[in-house]
């Protein structure tokens, strides 16, 4: 509050999409029960910004660029005091921040695995009958899919939640494949036909976890984040996170990675693949919760000995219709 008795706002930055404004109104309700303070009219004020990543939706995210396409205008509102906090799906957060700026929280993490979804009956990827018309914009998901079944087709499917489930029940495709844990935030989690375990389809890194970004400098914003932290979901990112930016993923290469803590150890699993699903590489490997980043980078330097320098040198020459092999749905 400010001397004059003024309330101070405390500025949230968030996309505009159901989804991220449910994480939003989350992140709002857990500042309020843990300080009840901020209950007071005004003392929270929601700022909805516009990304490049929520305004292009008739190309993948790989042909726009990949990284930063859903952080980088909340980055310049973060940096220019324009908001105070923001929060992210830490799937769409890149490996570095800017400076200045510091992750510091995750919110307790929703389920983390993907939900299958048709229209048609069919309960199991595994049933899909040959040449089905899958919709994603993952590549994790297409060279998965793919592996199981080199007859799927894959087409780029963007856009929110309920645009694609639209698309759905209309019959442009058979099936598709979202993040569970956005579901459930949105109270939508009846609409999975089956929800698909690590062995189907291991889920992105940092999937199902919200994180929550303010500049580095900013004591009141820290000490608010700071109370909503989850040490084990924290851990768990920074282990998944430690992985990806070993693999220096570019955004050509579907990459899964998860972390999860079982009786005290971190268990991580974590797997690269061509696009086309004809080639994947995992690995697996526990250890102590406090070596939890480390755990992470050995396992991204061990999956790129694995594969060779001759795969990621593929990755870079590939095309996006090559990797792709998609169209527009």
């Amino acid at each position: 509050m400010a001397e004059d008795g003024e309330v101070v706002p405390l500025r949230i930055g968030t996309r505009g999409s159901p989804l991220a404004m449910a994480q939003a109104f989350e992140t709002r309700r857990r500042l309020i029960e843990e300080f009840p303070e901020l209950e007071e009219d005004g003392a929270i004020e929601i700022c909805v910004m516009k990304t490049q990543g929520d305004m292009i939706l008739d190309k993948s995210l790989m042909e726009l660029g990949g990284k930063g396409l859903f952080t980088k205008e909340l980055d310049t509102a973060l940096l220019g005091d324009e908001v105070d906090i923001c929060v992210h799906s830490m799937k769409d957060v890149p490996t570095w921040l800017p400076d200045g700026t510091v992750l510091p929280c995750n919110l307790p993490r929703e389920d983390t695995n993907d939900a299958f979804i048709t229209a048609n009956g069919i309960k199991t990827v595994k049933d899909l009958p040959d040449g089905s018309v899958i919709g994603t914009a993952s590549l994790r998901r297409q060279a998965q899919l793919l592996s199981q079944n080199p007859t799927l087709k894959c087409v780029n499917f963007r856009g929110n939640v309920q645009t694609r489930l639209r698309k759905l029940e209309d019959g442009v495709v058979d099936a598709t494949l979202l993040a569970i844990a956005g579901l459930k935030r949105m109270d939508m989690q009846d609409c999975a036909t089956a929800v698909l375990e690590w062995d189907e389809m291991l889920p992105a890194v940092a999937q199902g976890a919200i994180g929550i970004q303010c500049r580095s400098d900013d004591e009141r914003s820290l000490k608010y984040i700071d109370a909503l932290n989850c040490m084990d979901t924290h851990v768990c990112v920074n282990c998944e996170r430690a992985f990806l930016e070993a693999l220096d993923g570019n955004c050509k290469t579907p990459i899964a990675g998860q972390a999860k803590i079982i009786d005290g150890k971190i268990v991580f699993r974590g797997l690269i693949a061509m696009p086309d699903g004809s080639e994947k590489y995992s690995t697996e490997s526990t250890g102590a919760i406090e070596d939890a980043v480390k755990i992470g980078k050995e396992a991204g330097e061990e999956l790129k000995a694995q594969a060779g320098d001759k795969f990621f040198q593929m990755m870079v020459e590939m095309s996006p219709q090559q990797v792709l092999g998609q169209i527009t749905k």
